[in-house]
């Protein structure tokens, strides 16, 4: 019986070897994040390993998050670079239009509408452009459009995705103080991390043979009818 307990291969050990990694992984993009232009790479990286701890192919935490973040840090700070300055155009529109009190109320709504559903439209590239990026060999272009594509064709899962990484921090900052330190120690990572479960079955039906069959080594992603 003792031997069970302490055999790493237990599922309670595995258990807790996963949030372990998690713990590392949150140091390491905090870390790898701080000059705000790597946020891309650093993202990238920790897609990289958790979509692999959801696939039971843990290997050394560090050494693979900084594989990933060589390997992708150019054209990942590229779609870091897009989204950040595309986010702020359509926050900043969405936010006027909200304070607006002057002028025809139909415009208003037709314009608050209008950038809402842009920044829906954003938030569904935003929740698969770094998964992908860590995942399959795309242009950039290619990439955001692919992000695109399986969000829209995977909207439920979408939706349920970016309800999940909404409310899990709300709940966390104002209902439930007790969860506070969790998301403190595990941060990001914790919600790349739930969110892999759903991104790993969906990319499963865009991969080739092959690459199922070599595991995680980055592949171009299936033409999608």
């Amino acid at each position: 019986m003792l031997s069970n307990i302490f055999n790493y291969d237990n599922p309670v050990w595995r258990f807790i070897g996963k949030f372990c990694d998690i713990l590392i992984l949150n140091v390491l993009w905090v870390l790898c994040s701080i000059p705000i232009v790597t946020i891309g790479a650093s993202t990238t990286a920790v897609y990289y390993v958790t979509l692999k701890l959801v696939r039971d192919e843990e290997g050394p935490t560090i050494r693979s998050f900084f594989r990933s973040f060589k390997e992708n840090f150019k054209q990942a700070t590229i779609i870091w670079l897009i989204l950040l300055v595309t986010g702020l155009v359509i926050g900043c529109d969405l936010y006027f239009f909200l304070m607006l009190r002057t002028g025809a109320s139909m415009f208003r709504t037709v314009m608050v509408a209008v950038f809402g559903g842009f920044a829906l439209v954003y938030l569904f590239i935003a929740l698969f452009i770094f998964p992908l990026q860590a995942r399959f060999y795309n242009p950039v272009k290619r990439t955001f459009f692919n992000a695109f594509f399986i969000s829209v064709r995977h909207m439920l899962h979408s939706i349920g995705l970016i309800g999940i990484d909404i409310a899990l921090p709300l709940l966390a900052l104002f209902f439930l103080p007790i969860l506070q330190p969790l998301l403190f120690m595990f941060g990001f990572p914790l919600l790349a991390f739930i969110n892999s479960f759903a991104i790993v079955g969906i990319f499963d039906k865009y991969m080739p043979k092959e690459a199922e069959e070599d595991g995680f080594s980055k592949k171009d992603v299936t033409e999608t009818e």
